[in-house]
């Protein structure tokens, strides 16, 4: 039996780590989803919108300004999205999220989202092991929102330890699982 394809939602944040989520889009399409891409006004610092607009084949929202369409873009999407995938994650989006902050596109979208939610952490070690980030994650976990990991490793600034975005092959793997 074919596997349906769905709607999956990427959110893309301003981590250095924004540049797998390009690999990640472009699996995502490849294996036939409708991918549709929300970025932050930090992640188009680092990866371009049209590097996104290539691979999804779709257009890229960055601002709740730019919506080309009459139709609130967050809600319309909302309405036919299976996932959504925020990769990478920042400590800050984190925070919003668990406060319910919607002061952009992205934070706007997940308040209107009602299907599941995959978060892929990644940011400075000593910022994941922060108490204060600690409790944003429980209380986005205790809300039903799904996190895969960060791994351990060596981050950009050159530090060591948990805090890595998780691989785009082990992210295709549990969005798999999390789609049946």
């Amino acid at each position: 039996m074919s596997e349906k394809k769905k709607t999956i939602v990427l959110g893309v944040t301003g981590s250095i780590a924004a540049y797998k989520a390009a690999e990640l889009c472009s699996k995502l399409s490849q294996s036939g989803h409708e991918v549709h891409v929300i970025m932050t006004a930090s992640a188009v610092k680092l990866v371009t919108e049209q590097t996104f607009l290539t691979l999804s084949r779709n257009q890229v929202i960055s601002s709740l300004w730019d919506i080309p369409d009459w139709k609130p873009g967050h809600i319309s999407l909302a309405e036919r999205a299976a996932l959504l995938v925020i990769a990478p994650c920042t400590a800050n989006f984190i925070g919003k999220m668990a406060s319910g902050i919607a002061d952009d596109a992205l934070s706007t979208y997940v308040l209107a989202h009602a299907g599941k939610v995959l978060l892929a952490p990644a940011m400075n070690p000593r910022m994941w092991a922060n108490r204060i980030v600690e409790g944003n994650c429980a209380k986005l976990k205790e809300a039903g929102i799904e996190f895969i990991g960060p791994g351990k490793g060596k981050v950009a600034c050159g530090d060591k330890g948990e805090g890595r975005m998780s691989e785009v092959p082990e992210l295709l793997c549990r969005i798999k699982e999390l789609l049946q």
